[in-house]
């Protein structure tokens, strides 16, 4: 019998051209490096996964003593801590996403400079951890509605369409950044001051409506500004503050900032593996 010869070609820059069906292909490593991260994250902790619960219930029993109780904020109708913790959810599960996107390149250099694959799926991959902390801290939004006696109503089935602006947001942002720490490592040092200050520019312990007209459509570039007001309401069954012009800027801001990250980090991701 007549053996049959096979003939194989390697086509140069065939990676580049099929890079992003590499990423369908790569799809089992996508989910093994979210289950380790997720795995990682509570390993060898006291309280384990508990965190994911702590650190937004503690933020909103501050804000709640400070912007409630001392400053007397408006709270738009709603019980003060479901008006907070409504729009801590969102604000902890973006600032989670973001810091662990940009730093994740570098959390995994060993993996980056030995073998091949689109590294995209690193950042990708970290964000998803912060949806299983925010589906965690969601128990406890759930047991204030019930304490409160908050019914909610229709609105609060467009909540995944915010959870999903605030993904992209984060994911958009995350790359961008993470391919500016691989080559400039002061950025590790910028990211966490740049979420703090998030926090306070954000409505997370005030109403947007206390922010000056005027300045309400520069406010409105920061694209959680919608992703948080939306939140509380579909939570609260559209009885705070929310309007269609704040949506549709946060939408242009993000898929901007997607396109942003997505160009800039498919441009630097060549150099990856000779700087990191």
């Amino acid at each position: 019998m007549n053996k049959k010869e096979f003939e194989f070609t390697i086509e140069s820059g065939k990676a580049e051209r099929h890079y992003w069906m590499d990423l369908w292909r790569y799809r089992e490593l996508f989910y093994i490096l979210a289950w380790r991260d997720i795995a990682v994250r509570y390993k060898q902790t006291i309280i384990g996964i508990l965190w994911a619960v702590l650190r937004p219930l503690l933020t909103m029993m501050i804000f709640v003593v400070v912007f409630g109780k001392i400053a007397q904020l408006p709270s738009e109708g709603i019980p003060y801590p479901i008006f907070v913790f409504a729009a801590m959810l969102p604000w902890t599960f973006f600032a989670t996403a973001f810091s662990d996107a940009s730093g994740s390149l570098i959390g995994n250099s060993n993996l980056i400079s030995k073998v091949y694959f689109p590294r995209l799926i690193i950042p990708a991959s970290s964000v998803i951890v912060a949806g299983v902390d925010f589906l965690i801290s969601f128990v406890i939004l759930i047991a204030l509605m019930v304490w409160y006696q908050a019914i909610p109503d229709w609105h609060i089935l467009t909540l995944p369409f915010f959870l999903l602006l605030g993904f992209f947001a984060a994911l958009g942002a995350g790359l961008y950044i993470a391919a500016l720490n691989v080559k400039y490592r002061d950025f590790r040092f910028v990211v966490p001051f740049v979420v703090q200050l998030g926090l306070y520019i954000s409505p997370v312990g005030f109403s947007t409506t206390i922010v000056p007209e005027k300045y309400q459509l520069l406010y409105y570039l920061n694209p959680m500004v919608a992703v948080i007001d939306g939140f509380r309401w579909a939570i609260s069954g559209g009885k705070t503050a929310f309007n269609a012009t704040e949506l549709f800027i946060s939408i242009v801001v993000v898929i901007l900032l997607c396109l942003a990250g997505i160009i800039h980090f498919r441009k630097t991701e060549k150099t990856f593996a000779d700087v990191i």
